[in-house]
C-alpha cells in the first residue's frame, strides 16, 4: 500500500533476501533466491522469443534468398535455425550453476559468463552484448520509420499514381517512433512487458501472413515461379558485387535468428521448478525456432518466387506491391506495433544493467534510488499510482534519444541489418554458449564432443567475418550518395 491507501506499481523487480523478509527460501510469494515469485511459462517465454526473433529481419529474407538462389538460400536458413536451436539449448543449461533445479541462478547473460568463464571474457561479453543491443535498437528504429513512411507512400501512390515518386523524408517518422519508445521504456522490467510481447507476437504473425498472401497472389499473377538456382546472376551485377551481396545475405539471415543475447533474461522470468527452467526454455526454443523457421521459409521463398532477382530489400516497404493499398497500410502498421515491443524486449537487459550498476555505485543518492509517486487516476485519491524513478526516466530517455539520432544518420536498412547479424552471431550465439557448456559439463579437451563443438564455433566465426565484410562494403557504398538528415525514400 502507498501513502493514503494508494496501490503503487513496483518501480523494478524487488531484490530482497529471504532472511530480510523472514520467509523460508521458497514460499507462496517468493522464489528460492528471495525474489518475488516468477510466473513465466513456456508460452510467455515463446512469446518473448518470437517478439525478439520475428522482427524486421523477416522482411529482408526474400532479398537474401535472391542473392543466394533456390538451393543455397533455404539451405542457409535451415543451417542457421539448427545452430540457433542447438546453441540456445547449451545456453539454457547455464542459467543455473550446478544442479538444474537448485543451483545458483544467473540472472543475466553476463552473470552466466562470469560464473563459468570469468576473467576478461566477462568484459568482452558485456561489451558485445550491450553494443549489439544498442545496434538492434538503431536497426529497429530505422525499420519502424521505413514502415511508417511506407504507409504514407502507399496512400500517395493510390491517389497520385505509381508514376509519382512520392519522395518523403524518414526523419520525422524516426522522431515519432522515438517519442513512443520514451514512453514505453518507462516500463520497469521484463516481468511487466509480457502483455506487450504477446501483442507484438500477434502483430508479427499479422504482417508475415499479409506478406505471404501478397506473394502468393503475385506468383499466380506471374503465372509461374520467378528466380534461379544460383540467385542473381553475374551480369546483372558485377562479380565483386555478387560476392558482397551473398555475404551480406548471410548476415541478414543470421540477424533474423538472433536472440541469444537476451535468452538468459527471458529464462529468468520462468516459474521455479519443477520442471527445471532449462527444460521449459528448451521447449520454448523448439516452439519458437520451429514457428519462425516456418514463417521465414514461407515469406522468404514466396517473396523470391514472386519477384525473382528483383526482390526488394524489404518485402512490404520496397513496393513490389502497390495494391490493395489499405492492406499494405495494415501490414506496415502491424510492423510498427511489433517493433515497439521488440525494442523493449531487447533493451530491458541494458536498462537493468546500467540501473543496477548506478545503484551499487551511488547507493545513498536519492536521484538514483528515490521514487516519486505519480497518480494514475484523475481524482488523485484512493487510486493507483506509478512509482517513477528519476534516474530511470532520464537515463532511458537519453538512450532512446541517442539511438534515434544515430538512426537518422544511418538509415540503411539492409546493410545495417546484415552488420548487426554478423557482429552478434558468432560471439553471443555460438562462442560463449559453447565455451560455458564445455566448462559446466566438464567436457574433456580433444574428446569427440569437444572437437565437434570447436569445429562448430570455428565454422560460425568464418561466416561471421565474411558477413561483416559484405555488410561494411554495402554501408560504404551507401555513404557515397547519402546526405545526413535529408535522405528521402
Amino acid at each position: 500500500m502507498g501513502e493514503n491507501g494508494k496501490h503503487c506499481y513496483p518501480a523494478a523487480a524487488m531484490e530482497v533476501t529471504s532472511a530480510e523478509l523472514g520467509h523460508t527460501a521458497a514460499s507462496k510469494c517468493y522464489d528460492d533466491d528471495g525474489r518475488l515469485k516468477r510466473t513465466g511459462t513456456m508460452w510467455t517465454a515463446s512469446a518473448h522469443i518470437i517478439t525478439a526473433v520475428i522482427g524486421s529481419g523477416v522482411l529482408s529474407l526474400a532479398w537474401a534468398i535472391a542473392q543466394l538462389g533456390w538451393v543455397a538460400g533455404p539451405a542457409v536458413m535451415l543451417l542457421f535455425s539448427f545452430v540457433t536451436y542447438y546453441t540456445s539449448g547449451l545456453l539454457a543449461d547455464c542459467y543455473r550453476s550446478g544442479d538444474a533445479c537448485t543451483g545458483k541462478r544467473n540472472y543475466t547473460y553476463m552473470d552466466a559468463v562470469n560464473a563459468n568463464l570469468s576473467g576478461v571474457k566477462v568484459q568482452i561479453c558485456g561489451f558485445l552484448q550491450y553494443a549489439n543491443i544498442v545496434g538492434v535498437a538503431i536497426g529497429y528504429t530505422i525499420a519502424a520509420s521505413i514502415s511508417m513512411l511506407a504507409i504514407k507512400k502507399a496512400n500517395c501512390f493510390h491517389v497520385e499514381g505509381h508514376g509519382d515518386p512520392c519522395s518523403i523524408s524518414s526523419t520525422p517518422y524516426m522522431i515519432i517512433f522515438g517519442v513512443a519508445e520514451i514512453f514505453f521504456s518507462q516500463i520497469p522490467d521484463f516481468d511487466q512487458i509480457s502483455w506487450l510481447s504477446i501483442l507484438a507476437a500477434v502483430m508479427s504473425f499479422t504482417y508475415s501472413a499479409i506478406g505471404l498472401g501478397l506473394g502468393i497472389v503475385q506468383v499466380v499473377a506471374n503465372k509461374g515461379v520467378q528466380g534461379s538456382l544460383t540467385g542473381i546472376s553475374v551480369g546483372a551485377v558485377t562479380p565483386v558485387d555478387k560476392v558482397w551481396r551473398s555475404l551480406q545475405a548471410f548476415g541478414d539471415i543470421a540477424f533474423a535468428y538472433s536472440y541469444s543475447l537476451i535468452l538468459i533474461e527471458i529464462q529468468d522470468t520462468i516459474r521455479a521448478p519443477p520442471p527445471s527452467e532449462s527444460k521449459v526454455m528448451r521447449r520454448a526454443t523448439i516452439v519458437s525456432v520451429a514457428v519462425t523457421t516456418l514463417f521465414y521459409m514461407l515469406c522468404g521463398c514466396t517473396g523470391y518466387a514472386a519477384f525473382g532477382d528483383a526482390a526488394p530489400g524489404n518485402l512490404l516497404t520496397g513496393f513490389g506491391f502497390y495494391e490493395p493499398f489499405w492492406l499494405l497500410d495494415v501490414a506496415n502498421a502491424a510492423i510498427v506495433v511489433h517493433l515497439v515491443g521488440a525494442y523493449q524486449v531487447y533493451c530491458q537487459p541494458l536498462f537493468a544493467f546500467v540501473e543496477k550498476w548506478a545503484q551499487q555505485r551511488w547507493p545513498e543518492s536519492r536521484y538514483i534510488t528515490g521514487e516519486v509517486g505519480v497518480p494514475l487516476s484523475l481524482s488523485g485519491s484512493a487510486g493507483r499510482c506509478y512509482k517513477m524513478n528519476l534516474f530511470r526516466l532520464t537515463w532511458r530517455t537519453a538512450f532512446v534519444v541517442a539511438t534515434t539520432v544515430v538512426s537518422m544518420l544511418l538509415p540503411f536498412f539492409n546493410d545495417v541489418v546484415g552488420l548487426l547479424g554478423a557482429l552478434g552471431f558468432w560471439p553471443l550465439t555460438v562462442y560463449f554458449p559453447v565455451e560455458m557448456y564445455i566448462v559446466q559439463k566438464k567436457v574433456p579437451r580433444w574428446s569427440t564432443r569437444w572437437v565437434c563443438l570447436q569445429l562448430l564455433s570455428l565454422g560460425c566465426l568464418i561466416i561471421t567475418v565474411a558477413s561483416a565484410a559484405g555488410s561494411v562494403a554495402g554501408i560504404i557504398s551507401d555513404l557515397k550518395v547519402y546526405k545526413p538528415f535529408v535522405t528521402t525514400y
